[in-house]
Protein backbone atom coordinates (compact mmCIF):
# COMPACT_ATOMS: atom_id res chain seq x y z
CA UNK A 1 0.00 0.00 0.00
CA UNK A 2 2.99 2.22 0.45
CA UNK A 3 4.93 2.51 -2.29
CA UNK A 4 1.31 1.69 -4.42
CA UNK A 5 0.69 5.42 -2.95
CA UNK A 6 4.12 6.66 -3.60
CA UNK A 7 3.75 5.91 -7.27
CA UNK A 8 0.13 6.95 -7.98
CA UNK A 9 1.88 10.51 -6.46
CA UNK A 10 5.08 10.61 -7.90
CA UNK A 11 4.39 8.84 -11.19
CA UNK A 12 1.02 11.23 -11.10
CA UNK A 13 3.20 14.81 -10.79
CA UNK A 14 5.07 13.08 -14.30
CA UNK A 15 2.30 12.68 -15.92
CA UNK A 16 0.71 16.37 -15.18
CA UNK A 17 3.36 17.79 -15.75
CA UNK A 18 4.69 15.86 -19.34
CA UNK A 19 1.35 14.65 -20.96
CA UNK A 20 -0.48 17.08 -23.52
CA UNK A 21 -3.56 18.54 -21.96
CA UNK A 22 -3.22 18.32 -18.37
CA UNK A 23 -3.70 21.74 -16.20
CA UNK A 24 -0.17 21.10 -14.73
CA UNK A 25 1.78 20.37 -18.82
CA UNK A 26 5.04 21.92 -18.76
CA UNK A 27 5.25 23.26 -14.80
CA UNK A 28 8.94 22.10 -14.59
CA UNK A 29 11.51 20.04 -12.64
CA UNK A 30 10.74 21.49 -9.71
CA UNK A 31 7.18 20.37 -9.57
CA UNK A 32 8.08 17.03 -10.61
CA UNK A 33 11.34 17.25 -7.61
CA UNK A 34 8.55 18.47 -5.36
CA UNK A 35 5.90 15.75 -6.01
CA UNK A 36 8.34 13.12 -5.59
CA UNK A 37 9.34 14.12 -1.74
CA UNK A 38 5.39 14.61 -1.09
CA UNK A 39 4.82 10.75 -2.54
CA UNK A 40 7.41 9.66 -0.31
CA UNK A 41 6.25 11.50 2.84
CA UNK A 42 2.22 10.06 1.92
CA UNK A 43 3.84 6.75 1.47
CA UNK A 44 5.79 6.53 4.48
CA UNK A 45 2.72 7.46 6.20
CA UNK A 46 0.13 4.63 4.62
CA UNK A 47 2.58 2.16 5.09
CA UNK A 48 2.99 2.34 8.69
CA UNK A 49 -1.23 3.09 9.03
CA UNK A 50 -0.95 -0.48 7.06
CA UNK A 51 1.30 -2.92 9.04
CA UNK A 52 4.75 -1.84 8.08
CA UNK A 53 6.40 -0.18 10.93
CA UNK A 54 9.64 0.05 9.17
CA UNK A 55 7.80 1.28 6.13
CA UNK A 56 10.65 0.76 3.01
CA UNK A 57 8.61 1.66 0.32
CA UNK A 58 12.34 0.81 -1.45
CA UNK A 59 13.44 -2.81 -2.36
CA UNK A 60 17.23 -1.21 -2.08
CA UNK A 61 16.70 1.05 1.26
CA UNK A 62 15.67 -2.13 2.94
CA UNK A 63 18.64 -4.24 1.43
CA UNK A 64 20.97 -1.25 3.19
CA UNK A 65 19.63 -1.10 6.26
CA UNK A 66 19.57 -4.90 6.41
CA UNK A 67 23.30 -4.79 5.64
CA UNK A 68 24.24 -2.05 8.34
CA UNK A 69 21.23 -3.16 11.11
CA UNK A 70 20.17 -6.79 10.28
CA UNK A 71 16.45 -7.28 9.83
CA UNK A 72 16.80 -10.11 7.20
CA UNK A 73 13.57 -12.28 8.08
CA UNK A 74 11.00 -9.14 6.87
CA UNK A 75 13.03 -8.67 3.76
CA UNK A 76 11.10 -10.93 0.90
CA UNK A 77 7.91 -10.23 1.85
CA UNK A 78 8.79 -6.35 2.07
CA UNK A 79 10.54 -6.38 -1.83
CA UNK A 80 7.67 -8.51 -2.96
CA UNK A 81 5.43 -5.94 -1.60
CA UNK A 82 7.16 -3.28 -2.79
CA UNK A 83 7.00 -4.31 -6.55
CA UNK A 84 3.33 -5.37 -6.49
CA UNK A 85 2.68 -2.00 -5.52
CA UNK A 86 4.66 0.04 -7.73
CA UNK A 87 3.24 -1.90 -10.76
CA UNK A 88 -0.21 -1.07 -9.11
CA UNK A 89 0.33 2.39 -8.77
CA UNK A 90 1.55 2.67 -12.51
CA UNK A 91 -1.95 0.99 -13.27
CA UNK A 92 -4.12 3.54 -11.00
CA UNK A 93 -1.86 6.47 -13.05
CA UNK A 94 -2.79 5.38 -16.37
CA UNK A 95 -6.45 5.38 -15.61
CA UNK A 96 -6.26 8.79 -14.04
CA UNK A 97 -4.94 10.05 -17.13
CA UNK A 98 -6.65 8.05 -19.75
CA UNK A 99 -7.42 10.73 -22.39
CA UNK A 100 -4.35 12.31 -22.36
CA UNK A 101 -2.62 9.02 -23.32
CA UNK A 102 -4.15 9.36 -27.37
CA UNK A 103 -3.57 13.57 -27.16
CA UNK A 104 -0.18 12.68 -26.31
CA UNK A 105 2.01 11.71 -29.47
CA UNK A 106 5.87 11.42 -28.09
CA UNK A 107 6.12 8.11 -26.99
CA UNK A 108 9.00 9.06 -24.85
CA UNK A 109 7.00 11.13 -22.65
CA UNK A 110 4.87 8.67 -22.41
CA UNK A 111 7.12 6.05 -20.99
CA UNK A 112 8.93 8.60 -18.66
CA UNK A 113 5.46 9.07 -16.58
CA UNK A 114 6.07 5.35 -15.82
CA UNK A 115 9.97 5.02 -15.26
CA UNK A 116 13.41 6.92 -15.62
CA UNK A 117 15.89 7.10 -18.33
CA UNK A 118 19.39 9.01 -18.79
CA UNK A 119 19.39 12.59 -19.98
CA UNK A 120 22.71 11.37 -22.21
CA UNK A 121 23.12 7.83 -22.11
CA UNK A 122 26.35 6.24 -21.12
CA UNK A 123 25.92 2.85 -19.37
CA UNK A 124 28.82 3.33 -17.11
CA UNK A 125 27.62 7.29 -16.34
CA UNK A 126 24.35 6.21 -15.34
CA UNK A 127 25.19 3.14 -13.32
CA UNK A 128 27.45 5.73 -11.63
CA UNK A 129 24.68 7.95 -11.09
CA UNK A 130 22.42 5.83 -9.72
CA UNK A 131 24.74 4.11 -7.10
CA UNK A 132 25.91 7.86 -6.06
CA UNK A 133 22.12 8.83 -5.42
CA UNK A 134 21.00 6.03 -3.69
CA UNK A 135 24.20 5.50 -1.40
CA UNK A 136 23.23 9.51 -0.62
CA UNK A 137 19.74 8.79 0.18
CA UNK A 138 20.46 5.68 2.41
CA UNK A 139 23.21 7.11 4.59
CA UNK A 140 22.02 10.39 4.58
CA UNK A 141 18.70 8.31 6.49
CA UNK A 142 21.16 6.37 8.46
CA UNK A 143 22.33 9.76 9.46
CA UNK A 144 19.14 11.32 10.26
CA UNK A 145 18.18 8.98 12.63
CA UNK A 146 21.75 7.97 13.77
CA UNK A 147 21.94 8.55 17.99
CA UNK A 148 25.03 11.26 17.31
CA UNK A 149 22.76 13.04 15.43
CA UNK A 150 19.54 12.79 17.23
CA UNK A 151 20.72 11.88 21.07
CA UNK A 152 17.74 12.40 22.68
CA UNK A 153 15.57 10.35 19.95
CA UNK A 154 13.85 13.99 18.77
CA UNK A 155 13.77 12.78 15.68
CA UNK A 156 10.15 11.28 16.14
CA UNK A 157 7.94 11.99 14.44
CA UNK A 158 9.23 13.88 12.00
CA UNK A 159 11.72 11.31 10.43
CA UNK A 160 9.15 10.97 7.46
CA UNK A 161 9.10 14.50 6.62
CA UNK A 162 13.20 14.47 6.74
CA UNK A 163 13.53 11.52 4.69
CA UNK A 164 10.95 13.68 2.22
CA UNK A 165 13.33 16.85 2.25
CA UNK A 166 16.18 14.69 1.36
CA UNK A 167 14.45 13.24 -1.49
CA UNK A 168 13.53 16.50 -3.17
CA UNK A 169 17.23 17.22 -2.57
CA UNK A 170 18.54 14.35 -4.59
CA UNK A 171 15.99 15.04 -7.01
CA UNK A 172 17.43 18.56 -7.44
CA UNK A 173 21.11 17.81 -6.44
CA UNK A 174 21.53 14.41 -8.67
CA UNK A 175 18.57 13.42 -10.36
CA UNK A 176 19.04 15.52 -13.70
CA UNK A 177 20.90 12.85 -15.00
CA UNK A 178 19.24 9.56 -14.53
CA UNK A 179 16.07 10.75 -13.56
CA UNK A 180 17.18 9.56 -10.09
CA UNK A 181 15.19 5.90 -9.75
CA UNK A 182 17.24 5.57 -6.48
CA UNK A 183 14.62 2.58 -6.21
CA UNK A 184 14.17 -0.54 -8.62
CA UNK A 185 10.80 -1.44 -7.38
CA UNK A 186 10.14 2.38 -8.52
CA UNK A 187 11.32 2.02 -11.75
CA UNK A 188 10.62 -1.85 -12.85
CA UNK A 189 7.27 -2.06 -11.59
CA UNK A 190 5.73 0.60 -13.59
CA UNK A 191 8.08 -0.10 -16.50
CA UNK A 192 6.06 -3.77 -16.44
CA UNK A 193 2.88 -2.08 -16.41
CA UNK A 194 3.82 0.25 -19.49
CA UNK A 195 4.41 -3.10 -21.25
CA UNK A 196 1.36 -4.19 -20.34
CA UNK A 197 -1.57 -1.80 -20.36
CA UNK A 198 -2.61 -0.67 -23.77
CA UNK A 199 -1.54 2.90 -23.84
CA UNK A 200 -2.24 4.47 -27.45
CA UNK A 201 0.91 4.61 -29.68
CA UNK A 202 3.07 3.95 -26.12
CA UNK A 203 6.33 2.66 -28.20
CA UNK A 204 9.16 0.95 -26.75
CA UNK A 205 9.84 0.12 -22.78
CA UNK A 206 13.40 0.58 -23.42
CA UNK A 207 14.34 -2.67 -21.46
CA UNK A 208 17.66 -2.13 -22.83
CA UNK A 209 18.43 0.33 -19.93
CA UNK A 210 16.00 -1.06 -17.49
CA UNK A 211 18.84 -3.22 -15.39
CA UNK A 212 21.09 -0.25 -14.49
CA UNK A 213 17.65 1.43 -12.23
CA UNK A 214 17.34 -1.92 -10.73
CA UNK A 215 21.36 -3.04 -10.13
CA UNK A 216 22.91 0.60 -9.56
CA UNK A 217 20.42 1.31 -6.54
CA UNK A 218 21.22 -1.89 -4.94
CA UNK A 219 25.25 -1.42 -5.07
CA UNK A 220 24.57 2.11 -3.99
CA UNK A 221 22.60 1.06 -0.83
CA UNK A 222 24.57 -1.80 -0.06
CA UNK A 223 27.39 0.20 -0.14
CA UNK A 224 25.74 2.74 2.32
CA UNK A 225 24.73 -0.11 4.46
CA UNK A 226 28.31 -1.20 5.09
CA UNK A 227 29.32 2.87 5.54
CA UNK A 228 26.57 3.01 8.03
CA UNK A 229 27.80 -0.01 9.91
CA UNK A 230 31.66 1.16 9.72
CA UNK A 231 30.60 4.43 11.09
CA UNK A 232 28.45 2.75 13.94
CA UNK A 233 25.66 5.03 12.78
Amino acid sequence: MGTATLIVLGDGVVAGVLLKGSKAENSGWIVITAGWAFAVLCGIFVANACGSPAAYINPAFAIGISIAHGGWANLPQAIAGDFVGAFLGGVIVFVQYLPHWKGTEDAGLKLAVFCTGPAIRNVAANMLSEIIGTFVLVFVIGAIFSKAAMPSGTVGGFGPYLVASLVWGIGLSLGGTTGYAINPARDLGPRIAHALLPIPGKGSSDWSYAAIPVIGPVIGASLAGLAISAFGM
